[in-house]
């Protein structure tokens, strides 16, 4: 704006000279030999005032033009710095993408890991256990084997039920299964007519549990054991027993008939 208002000033002083120089070139045509030397002089000074004027303009042209190519090389290296940080942009999006789905993999493969933990320490961990009116504690593996021996039982093959049933109450002796194992077992053995150990078994049963769901059902397969002993006073004494505990008792029924028929 300035170099413009430069321009105008000077060429508004040259019009003003070019109108002064025609006055006095009229004055000439009717002056004297001064008024021809102030023409010279006038032509003269209006020369140089142009010539300044033309350098002048050249150099504020120049200036000019050296301010606009500034101004572009500042405005490009301005663009340049604006794409250089748009593509650091993108790279840390994308180095961000990638960590981000790093983390959600780590984060599904500690899951994964977590619910192998739980899943494992499941297989260990004890399990509230509801059988024959008792309320016990046992591991996953303990309630396996029980279960496996007393599904033998009832296939019907009471041989390999005694051996399972035994092994079980081998590695479980203080187990909340014991005195069931115990009469499976003395059941298995009364089956194949192994009275003694049956008889024994159904024993140690009222032993560690005598008011055990089953131990009616006890005393009357020791009466039994007796009776296929011929031990008939001894089978008559376990009957009353019965009958005396456990009157109300569907075993203690039983006995009643029974000792009918022995008397």
């Amino acid at each position: 704006m300035r170099n413009r208002a430069y321009l105008f000033f000077l060429q508004l002083g040259l019009a003003c000279w070019l109108s002064s120089l025609s006055l006095l070139a009229n004055a000439a045509l009717f002056g004297d030999d001064e008024a021809r030397r102030a023409i010279l002089d006038l032509r003269q000074r209006l020369e140089t005032a142009q010539q300044n004027l033309k350098s002048q303009t050249a150099d504020i042209v120049k200036s000019q033009a050296a301010e606009n190519t500034n101004l572009r090389g500042g405005l490009l290296e301005l663009q340049n710095q604006i794409e250089a940080l748009k593509s650091e942009q993108s790279k840390l999006n994308g180095t961000l993408e990638n960590l981000l789905r790093e983390l959600t993999d780590i984060q599904l493969k500690q899951k994964d890991i977590l619910q192998s933990i739980d899943a494992r320490l499941n297989r260990f961990e004890p399990v509230k256990i509801v059988l024959d009116g008792l309320e016990f504690q046992a591991d996953p593996a303990e309630k396996k084997q029980f279960d496996n021996a007393l599904a033998v039982f009832r296939t019907g093959d009471f041989a390999a039920a005694q051996s399972s049933l035994l092994g079980f109450l081998l590695s479980h002796p203080s187990s909340g299964y014991a005195s069931s194992a115990l009469f499976w077992l003395g059941n298995a053995q009364y089956a194949t007519k192994d009275y003694k150990e049956s008889m024994l078994n159904f024993r140690k049963l009222l032993n560690i549990a005598p008011l055990h769901t089953r131990a009616p059902d006890a005393m009357l397969a020791i009466s039994n054991c007796l009776v296929e002993l011929k031990d008939l006073k001894a089978a008559r004494k376990a009957m009353e027993d019965l009958i005396k505990l456990h009157p109300n008792s569907d075993a203690a029924q039983t006995a009643k008939d029974r000792l009918s028929r022995l008397k």
